[in-house]
Parts: structure tokens; sequence; C-alpha cells
């Protein structure tokens, strides 16, 4: 009898995989449907970028734009990024180190898909963040076998995602001109508040004195805090780095985080791009 139970037994165990690789295989190429679906949707460009068209914008803006777009540049909005570093989970007393790489595709302030692999030791978390047409969603297993989140749809992630494509904006510079639909305001000598179309929070950008983003932050809707509950709360981190592709200067190496200019402060994205192409 016990020959018949352990037969039993293992045939649900691999009924079980089974269908969680399954699940997950399904998920991924959904993933990759969508990311091909951002890339064949690119806007062309609305011509090339001449100083000219930012002269009435406020100084910081203009400096911004100074360094971020080279003169003749195409004014592309889609840009296709791959990248590197460390991922932090957990909290500020217990935390778990992952070396992290990815690959995203982004359309600022509307859309994204992020596709990473983060690995510690004989675990590998893979999956995805994205929000395409309006629908978010946050899907990610363990060793391509158990699912740890699986979140899609809702209002509170649809919100949090949109607030990440806005800030990412500083990977698209294109993006930020009034022509497409973004409003600057000088806050300081060196500091910005970017509004949106979508009706997204804003982002606060610092500048140095060249033009180059130092500082970018936003108040995110987010449940990453002790109560679990979603409400706005910093988010936002530094620029360490910049470098320029195809015309366009920008942010290569970057440290992010929820809670931002607080005490509970954990830049749990820390990375390095390694290429970026523009559509």
């Amino acid at each position: 009898m016990w020959k018949v139970l352990f037969a039993l037994a293992c045939v649900a165990i691999f009924a079980s995989t089974l269908g969680a690789y399954w699940a997950y295989r399904h998920s991924t190429s959904q993933t990759d449907l969508a990311f091909a679906e951002l890339v064949s949707r690119a806007k062309p460009s609305l011509g090339v970028y001449d100083p000219v068209m930012v002269s009435g914008l406020p100084e910081v803006a203009r400096r911004y734009f100074d360094n971020a777009i080279e003169p003749g540049t195409p004014l592309r909005t889609t840009v296709r990024l791959r990248m590197r570093g460390v991922f932090l989970l957990g909290d500020r007393q217990n935390q778990q180190t992952y070396q992290m790489s990815a690959r995203q595709v982004l359309s600022p302030p509307a859309e994204f898909v992020w596709v990473p692999t983060m690995a510690s030791g004989p675990l590998r978390i893979t999956g995805s963040d994205a929000l395409v047409r309006g629908h978010a969603w946050t899907r990610f297993w363990i060793n391509s076998l158990v699912p740890v989140v699986n979140e899609h749809g809702s209002s509170d992630l649809n919100r949090l995602a949109l607030t990440r494509a806005a800030m990412e904006s500083i990977w698209a510079p294109a993006s930020l001109l009034p022509s497409n639909g973004a409003q600057w305001l000088q806050t300081g000598p060196n500091s910005a508040r970017v509004t949106f179309p979508t009706g997204i929070e804003p982002i606060e950008l610092t500048l140095a004195h060249d033009g180059s983003v130092v500082e970018v932050l936003s108040m995110r809707w987010s449940a990453e805090n002790p109560d679990r509950q979603f409400r706005l709360q910093p988010f936002g981190g530094t620029v360490e780095a910049e470098a320029r592709y195809g015309g366009f200067t920008i942010p290569r190496s970057v440290k992010m985080g929820n809670h931002y200019g607080t005490s509970e402060y954990i830049p749990f994205f820390q990375a390095e791009m390694d290429e970026a192409e523009f559509y």
C-alpha cells in the first residue's frame, strides 16, 4: 500500500511542479510579447533637437537639455536598456543582497517592461515589472518554479507603476520636452519640478552646474511601509555617473529606493547601465 501512496505522491509533486513551470513559461512569453510591442510602438522621431525648442523654459530646464541632448539628435522617446548591479531585499535590519542583470524597454511617462534576473548563491529570482496600455503587473518566481509575487491590474499597482515610468524619464530625455507634455517649474537655483500629462505626482530633479542630474525624487503611492498600507511616501535616489548614447546623455549609475531622504531609506536598486538604444 505504501508503494501506491508513494507513487501517487510523486505524481502529485510532478504535476504541481509541471504546472508551476508552465505558469512561469506562460508569463515569460507574455512579457516577451509586451517587450517587443513597446519597441514596435515607439513613436517616430518628431524632428531633431535644437536648443531653440527650450528657449522659453526656466534656466534649470535649459541647463538640463543642454547637457542631456546633443543638437541634431533625433527626438526618440523610447529606449531599450541593459543593466547590471545589486538588488537588496528585506529591511534595514535584515537584507539579502542579489546580483542583478536586467533588460528594460521604457516609453515615458506611461509605459515600461523591466525583466531582471537576481541571483544569490543557488537562488535565482526572475520575472518582470511592467506597465503596458494602462495595465501594470509584478510577477516573480524563485528558480522558475516557486511564485513569490503575482500582482496585476489593481488601481494601486497601476498608480505605483505610473510614478516609476515618470521617474525613469531621465533615461529618455526627449520625453521630458514640452512637446511631449512635460511641464517644468524651477523650484531653486539647481532644482525643478516636472509634471506629466498622465496626472501622476510630479518628479523633483536636482541638477549640477553642468546640467547633469544629481538627484531624482517623487512622492510615490506605495505599501512599502510597516503597516503594509498604500500611501504616498518619498521614493528617489542619486545619480552617481552619466554616459552618452546616441546623442543623449543619461544616468549610467544610480542608487534608488523607498523612503528617500528619511532614516528608513534603503537604496535597494543599485544599477549600472551597460547599453542604451533609442527608438
